[in-house]
């Protein structure tokens, strides 16, 4: 049996997960910063104009209504720092560690049901959701952390968040640990949250009929 999880407590985890890398900074120029790793890079995604709403974000709405509050604000990136980078790092871990993959028609009996993991289980939106809750929790911008709807490599629809930064975007998937550029992912892009207004979806790249549903 899967002992629930405690989701405040995992948003305080994510606060702390930041701490470290923040007590142990150095001051600019010493030799600690001159031997820290170089931060990464990558590429900007090209979006387009507004699109359809997926049902799975409007559903999800009409049941964590605070979760999709916000309206309309600024566009804004996170500042990509040793102790961000970190922050989100250990957030993509811990959630794609403590949570147990199963598909909506397992826990639920319907196709497609976003929601936040609290029991243990959930498929890729619901790892999407809940590391955004945790990274919002910790501090950086609700803007810069967009639920996005990709096709893999089969075609079938699957679902990432994407982390605009200073230095560019980057994808945390539950399909792997490692936070890649969204360049270097082998999916096609789709659609995901607007910057401005969580609840407005805006295509990215050349037109292409969206998924049904999400469900990796």
């Amino acid at each position: 049996m899967r002992v629930a999880l405690s989701l405040p407590g995992l948003a305080a985890a994510a606060v702390i997960a930041l701490c470290p890398a923040a007590h142990g900074a150095h001051a600019a120029g010493s030799p600690a910063d001159k031997r820290a790793p170089p931060l990464p890079r990558a590429g900007i995604i090209k979006t387009g104009g507004v699109t359809t709403t997926p049902y799975g974000w409007l559903d999800f709405c009409n049941r964590y209504e605070s979760e999709c509050r916000g309206g309309l604000s600024p566009a804004a990136d996170i500042a990509l720092t040793a102790g961000s980078w970190h922050l989100i790092r250990a957030v993509n871990a811990k959630v794609n560690a403590d949570i147990e993959p199963l598909s909506d028609m397992q826990h639920w009996g319907t196709m497609d049901q976003w929601d936040l993991p609290g029991d243990g289980y959930g498929d890729c939106e619901d790892y999407v959701l809940l590391k955004r809750k945790l990274l919002i929790a910790a501090g950086l911008p609700r803007q810069a952390l967009l639920v996005t709807i990709v096709k893999d490599e089969q075609g079938e629809g699957h679902a990432v968040l994407t982390a605009k930064t200073d230095h560019g975007e980057f994808v945390l998937d539950n399909m792997r640990d490692k936070i890649r550029p969204w360049n270097e992912v082998p999916y096609r892009f789709v659609k995901r949250q607007s910057q401005e207004d969580p609840n407005v979806w805006i295509q990215i790249g050349e037109p292409t009929s969206a998924p049904a549903t999400v469900s990796r």
